[in-house]
């Protein structure tokens, strides 16, 4: 057998070293960054320090030490070496949605609610600055507390707590609000309307996991499910009851700035195992059923439908809602004649809570005649970005028995997170087997190893509220999953294989997004975000530079964002965001540093409006 060349084996030793101590003390300068509670510094980088040895080799230049042509074959052109600074934005934009600014809504129609929908800037209207923090930002308070406690500096509108007062929404006390739990239609606690629901549908067992939440004020709602093993995406619009998204994720809850309109809602067919009105104003009877038929179009053969509120029980509450019984009546039988020709079969009604279920399948639904019924042709789960709602009934997928679940029957949540979904095991998914999907969990629960081994915080509760953006299988999810987090699994419109059906059936939730544009969220509302190959699947679609300042404006101050990309891509990206207020470091792929794949970590500097304060510099 032959033997090695010395000389490079000593320098694969060496080369070895230097990355176990460059990540070593990448660790150590990322504890000391990050701050939690209050944003004022506390015992996370003493605790780190004292974990950490990073005597050796003060800093680690990945520059220097992987852009000779003999190790990566990267050159450099030094005539593109001069860094643009990034200035911050003024002051007014600390709470600014792109593509839900409140001045362009107002150019558009009401009618159908097009002016709460997305309408994102044109090029020449785009801000190409920084968000700032508002003055006194403070880290969210860590979950479970989060829940119930909010500071007030990070969402400064008090409208709720006056006009939501006497429904325990949200009450002002102090520094921070209090949510106490309640809602319009549960004002004594989402406790007790989550048990009444769970007295017909099956949500403590797991085989309710995933929920769509319309309208969902400040998510209360979704906040008392997590405790169920139970996630809800929720979504209202921007209107004028300011903060309700805001506060959601302050809170630590999953939602997004959304609204029925005339667009068809951004996630896949049959994705959700219940959806839930809970008085959101959605008006189900109009437009010959409509909204009923896109809510039929993403819930699951076999998911329930729950309506709280007006028109339910009309008879002893039209007074109290001021509003004409007959109006009312006829409302409601609108929605019980929609309901009927979606084969959704009605399960209960008690107090102002009614609860449909929709059929298993297209034979077990008794009594509807499809010829008489106008029928979807389209069944591309990918084809809704921007696209019209349709007033068409969805088909089920076929079955070979009355008794099969469309779609394939899905395990009970937790176990559900690691089966086989049902799209993956019928070959539904295009270039995706069993063996790529079993592959995939197998590479990512080896990817978060090594990113849990760079930052020690990963599943310390320190990040909540987490973002993937390019989140193919859901895998990242799926490994990390925690009741300490939860994870926004976004698939670009732009993806070679739509996977975001496999995502759901997993027991995760997502989203359809195109990064061109900014996501329909507040600034300030993740704590970590996971980049892998965003910025090669985007090269030549639009600015990377736009990229990251909408990655910088929905990350939190001391936020950490993962990239990982080819050490090209990632070259140019940390070019730009040298002009960001962002700490970063580079570092190898953990399979070492011959693997032209690279991990770039950042961390967002601390800084609000009228400061450049940063904990770098402290």
């Amino acid at each position: 057998m032959a033997k090695g060349n010395p000389k490079e084996s000593r320098m694969r030793s060496s080369t070895s070293i230097i990355i176990v101590i460059g990540l070593c003390c990448f660790f150590y300068v990322l504890g000391a960054w990050q701050r939690s509670g209050f944003g004022k510094g506390d015992s996370i980088a003493e605790k780190i320090t004292k974990q950490t040895d990073c005597t050796v080799v003060p800093s680690l230049n990945f520059e220097t030490h992987h852009s000779s042509d003999s190790e990566v074959g990267l050159t450099v052109d030094e005539s593109e070496t001069k860094v643009k600074e990034i200035k911050p934005c003024p002051a007014k934009y600390t709470d600014y949605t792109p593509c839900h600014d409140q001045k362009r809504a107002m150019t558009f129609p009401r009618e159908g609610m097009v002016y709460r929908e997305r309408h994102c800037p044109p090029e020449e209207e785009k801000l190409h600055c920084l968000i700032p923090a508002p003055k006194g930002y403070a880290t969210p308070f860590p979950w479970p507390k989060s829940r119930d406690y909010v500071h007030f500096a990070n969402a400064p509108y008090k409208s709720l707590t006056v006009e939501k007062a006497i429904q325990n929404w949200v009450h002002y006390e102090g520094s921070v609000f209090r949510f106490p739990g309640g809602g319009t239609q549960f004002p004594q606690g989402a406790d007790a309307y989550i048990n009444q629901i769970a007295s017909v549908i099956p949500i403590k067992n797991g085989t309710v996991r995933t929920i769509l939440d319309t309208g969902c004020g400040v998510a209360s709602f979704g906040a008392y499910l997590l405790k169920k093993n139970v996630i809800a995406m929720s979504f209202a619009p921007r209107d004028n009851h300011e903060a309700q998204v805001q506060f959601a994720l302050e809170r630590g809850v999953p939602a997004i700035v959304a609204v029925f309109g005339t667009i068809k809602l951004p996630y896949p067919t049959r994705s959700f195992d219940m959806a839930h009105c809970s008085r959101c104003l959605i008006p189900w009877g109009a437009n010959d059923g409509m909204y009923m038929m896109e809510v039929d179009r993403v819930l699951r053969p076999g998911g329930y439908w729950v309506l709280s509120g007006p028109p339910i029980n009309w008879k002893n509450n039209y007074i109290s809602w001021q509003r004409p019984k007959e109006d009312l009546q006829e409302e409601q039988r609108k929605i019980e004649k929609i309901a009927k020709r979606l084969c959704w079969e009605k399960k209960s009604e008690k107090g102002e809570t009614a609860i449909w279920r929709k059929s298993i399948n297209a034979d077990a639904c008794r009594g509807r005649d499809e010829s008489q019924e106008t029928m979807c042709e389209a069944t591309d789960t990918t084809d809704v970005w921007y696209k019209k709602i349709e007033k068409c009934i969805t088909p089920y997928p076929e079955v070979s028995s009355r008794s099969e679940v469309a779609g394939g029957q899905l395990k009970p949540f937790p176990e559900r997170l690691h089966a086989i979904p049902p799209r993956i095991a019928s070959g539904s998914v295009p270039g995706v087997s069993v063996e790529d999907y079993l592959e995939d969990n197998k590479l990512w629960k080896k990817h978060v190893n090594a990113y849990k081994r760079i930052n020690k915080l990963l599943d310390s509760g320190r990040y909540r509220n987490i973002m993937d953006m390019n989140a193919g299988l859901g895998s990242f999810a799926a490994a990390i999953d925690s009741p300490k987090l939860w994870v926004m699994n976004v698939m670009p419109n732009i993806a070679e294989k739509d996977t975001l059906g496999v995502i759901y059936e997993r027991g995760l939730i997502g989203i359809y997004h195109d990064w061109c544009e900014a996501f329909s969220t507040y600034p300030r509302t993740y704590d970590l975000i996971h980049a892998n190959g965003v910025f090669s699947l985007y090269q030549d679609k639009c600015s990377a530079e736009d990229i990251l300042l909408e990655m910088d404006r929905i990350l939190r101050p001391e936020g950490t964002i993962i990239f990982r990309d080819e050490v090209e891509v990632l070259i140019k990206v940390k070019k730009i965001i040298s002009g960001m207020r962002w700490n970063t470091r580079i570092s190898d792929h953990e399979d070492g540093p011959q693997v032209p794949e690279k991990i770039l970590v950042v961390v967002k500097q601390y800084w609000t409006v009228g400061g450049n304060n940063s904990t770098s510099s402290e």
